[in-house]
């Protein structure tokens, strides 16, 4: 099973919280054993599972991979001058793979899966594919 969703960034940078989404997906999928791959379909954001207890951390990861990766280098060449979303891309990942046991997403109790805007805002979209086994 696979499906692709659509969502509107508000923001150059920006976390947003797809757990539930992906959560409704496996429920109704009926699978109860299996793994679901979770893709972005874009070379400026990423996805990537972390806390989803306290809102300061989207705050501060996005503050922290700023501090590494500013978004004006003079020495870019990339001539769309978005060198940085690529490189923090590159960090978190374009996809993440999530366990599935007894019909549920095997999260830890402080984890989300995150779909992460480093060149918005923009309309997005994210693939999420169950392998059942």
């Amino acid at each position: 099973m696979e499906e692709f969703f659509q969502l509107r960034t508000e923001s150059h940078d920006q976390i947003i919280d797809i757990t539930g989404e992906v959560e409704k997906f496996v429920r109704n999928s009926g699978v109860k054993s299996g793994v679901a791959i979770v893709s972005s379909l874009h070379t400026t954001a990423g996805i990537t599972v972390n806390e989803n207890a306290d809102p300061d951390v989207k705050i501060d990861f996005l503050r922290r991979l700023d501090e590494v990766f500013p978004w004006e280098h003079p020495k870019d060449q990339h001539m769309e001058g978005n060198t940085a979303a690529h490189l923090k891309v590159s960090l978190t990942g374009h996809n993440q793979s999530i366990v599935i046991s007894e019909g549920r997403l095997l999260l830890g109790t402080w984890q989300g899966i995150y779909f992460c805007e480093f060149d918005g805002p923009r309309n997005r979209r994210f693939h999420v594919k169950i392998i059942e086994g």
